[in-house]
């Protein structure tokens, strides 16, 4: 169904014509020189039909175009059938860390080595379109935290923004307790027991204004759930100046911390060593029960303001290009 946001921009149509009264010049009552003979030989020309014509045409080009450029403003739009959401899932808020610690290559997938961030966006990419009936939302955070996905049955456009993520765009460090901050206040309005968070770093809080632990309390009170993952190889090789070392790349890691977290607001805490443990936690997190809540029914809305934008344009092409013809055969 065809429909306006803002109809009333419609009723503007006739002030073309309204101005032109108004502008209305009037007729001069002047003497004149009457040459009956010069006049008959001026209305014959055919160069003044031709002018009519040209100027009707004009007239009928503005008038399109006024119409095209009203019809843009008022913001069309097609309103779907009504669709029934999901009466079941959870609300859920995956909080991915983009430090520039997730640039370490020490995950491995297909037999090429990858960073971790890479790994990440593999992994938690397939849960995401598994977690069918679910309200999924997005939160990077590095030295900073900021929400990039908002919680949205579109989980096509979750996993691109996630895919789209790049290490170092919120900064070197790492704010868990921004982080969890940031679903608290997104998550608040939601009803209970539907508030997950699935957090996951490589290192420990070095930024931000919120403690982490602080935040696990605060998350606690608002009911949220908090599933910590602590993602690092504990051994990779490296060469240096006296050969082959053994290096621990995960020595950042606060376990403690991540564990504390998890157990004061009643969730749990994992540890990824490699791709193939990630993956086994998010199936184990994906079997998280959905629970029941109210139906809901929305209409799908497209915006179609670009058709008559673009029909105005063309219009007032045609109008130069007339235009710019008849100075030429002037």
């Amino acid at each position: 169904m065809l429909s306006f946001l803002w109809p009333w921009v419609l009723a503007l149509a006739p002030l073309p014509i309204v101005y032109r009264w108004l502008r209305a010049e009037k007729p001069l009552q002047v003497a004149a020189l009457r040459a009956p003979m010069l006049v008959a030989a001026a209305e014959s020309q055919p160069t003044m039909a031709r002018s009519q014509w040209r100027n009707l045409l004009i007239f009928l080009l503005l008038w399109l175009c006024w119409l095209s450029t009203l019809a843009a403003l008022g913001r069309p739009v097609w309103v779907g059938e009504p669709v029934a959401l999901p009466t079941s899932g959870r609300d859920i808020l995956l909080a991915v860390d983009i430090s520039g610690s997730m640039e370490r290559d020490d995950m491995q997938i297909g037999g090429r080595q990858v960073n971790r961030l890479v790994a990440v966006k593999s992994v938690v990419g397939d849960f995401v379109i598994k977690r069918d009936g679910d309200r999924l939302g997005l939160i990077l955070f590095g030295e900073k935290a900021y929400l990039q996905t908002p919680l949205t049955f579109d989980r096509q456009t979750m996993q691109t923004l996630l895919n789209e993520a790049q290490i170092g765009f919120a900064g070197q460090g790492t704010a868990i307790g921004d982080a969890i901050g940031v679903a608290i206040k997104r998550l608040q309005e939601r009803p209970e027991n539907h508030r997950v968070l699935i957090l996951l770093t490589d290192g420990a809080n070095n930024a931000g204004q919120l403690d982490p632990l602080k935040a696990a309390s605060l998350a606690a009170r608002a009911r949220v759930k908090i599933y910590t993952i602590g993602i690092g190889a504990e051994s990779q090789e490296v060469w240096g100046l006296f050969g082959r070392q053994i290096s621990n790349p995960a020595a950042d890691l606060d376990e403690e911390t991540l564990v504390e977290i998890a157990a004061a607001t009643g969730g749990n805490y994992f540890r990824a060593r490699n791709p193939a443990e990630l993956t086994a936690i998010y199936q184990r997190l994906n079997e998280l029960e959905p629970i029941e809540q109210s139906s809901e029914t929305i209409r799908p809305i497209a915006a179609l303001f670009y058709w008559p934008l673009g029909a105005a344009f063309l219009l007032a092409l045609c109008l130069a290009l007339i235009s710019s013809r008849r100075r030429l055969y002037v």
